[in-house]
């Protein structure tokens, strides 16, 4: 059954109406097209809903319990075409969205404020969690998207290049390589290692590199904050993706680049469902995250900061 918003409306006006060249006027038709649309009506729902004669238009008494219905069906209607006009428009709906902890702490929060200022009716979710998680929620439709690296499974997932990731030598001011421009992997064979637990993509990112993989762990810790302390206490040194920089700011650490050869990088990606479609919203969401993908990659910013 093809019943459309159009017909009932038609029939609405002539119910009123009870005149046919009216009730073609109110609906901006001619009279033949009218009474035509007025005719596909009772067609379709295969009953006569009006007596004419010369004289009169009355409705049918099947004509009668169809008017019952039909304006709270038009309503219906019409309100759910509103909706989907005001998602279509961004002026509703949600986007939600998994992150690494260094993307949902560092350079997402700024996305989610420039797309909450075009889009403000729109509600956001944003959760941070590891990498598994993260592509996890997105198979799940738990999250429309993520911003995550390469994980062990990418099956039924479709990814977008974001940037490489470029790891960093962390180091106390007074360590013996603090005043080098580059450090090499054979410069850390001897260090104590302050490493991210197994689960995290930074830990991946590393033993990815037989080089890293090799060496002696002193510490392994779940967050990030927890590597900043322990390198302030002398504890070890670590190796960490720029996009973490931020949580090194302090006066008595040190950021120091691998150099070519040694470098280590991760690729970071935009991830979505391989089966399944965006909203207006997250599709609006995504295309914000890609267009300003360019300043993802610039992580030389955050070790200026670092070593003023």
């Amino acid at each position: 059954m093809n019943l459309s918003a159009r017909q009932i409306r038609a029939f609405l006006f002539l119910a009123e109406e009870r005149h046919f060249t009216r009730a073609a006027r109110r609906c901006h038709l001619t009279q033949p097209a009218f009474s035509a649309l007025i005719q596909s009506l009772e067609e379709l729902v295969g009953v006569r809903l009006f007596d004419r004669s010369t004289r009169r238009v009355t409705l049918t008494q099947e004509g009668e319990h169809f008017f019952l219905t039909a304006p709270r069906l038009l309503n219906d209607m019409e309100g759910l075409i509103g909706e989907m006009r005001q998602f279509a428009d961004k002026r509703r709906g949600k986007v939600s969205i998994a992150a690494l902890p260094s993307l949902a702490a560092g350079w997402l929060p700024g996305i989610c404020a420039t797309f909450s200022a075009q889009y403000p009716a729109v509600r956001i979710s944003l959760r941070d969690a590891l990498l598994e998680p993260c592509l996890q929620m997105v198979r799940d439709g738990a999250a429309d998207m993520a911003l995550a690296a390469q994980g062990l499974n990418m099956e039924g997932l479709t990814v977008d290049p974001l940037c490489e990731d470029r790891f960093y030598f962390i180091c106390r001011h007074d360590h013996p390589l603090a005043d080098h421009e580059t450090v090499t992997t054979s410069d850390l064979t001897k260090e104590r290692l302050i490493h991210l637990g197994k689960g995290s993509s930074i830990r991946q990112g590393l033993v990815s590199d037989s080089r890293i993989a090799e060496m002696p762990v002193s510490f392994e810790v779940d967050h990030l904050a927890t590597v900043c302390g322990l390198v302030l206490a002398g504890m070890g040194v670590s190796l960490v993706p720029g996009m973490t920089l931020f949580h090194f700011r302090y006066p008595l650490l040190r950021a120091i680049p691998l150099a070519p050869g040694s470098e280590i990088r991760r690729q970071l990606l935009l991830v979505r469902r391989e089966d399944r479609g965006l909203s207006a919203a997250a599709q609006a969401f995504h295309d914000l995250v890609m267009h300003e993908r360019s300043s993802l990659a610039s992580d030389g910013e955050f070790a200026i900061r670092v070593n003023p």
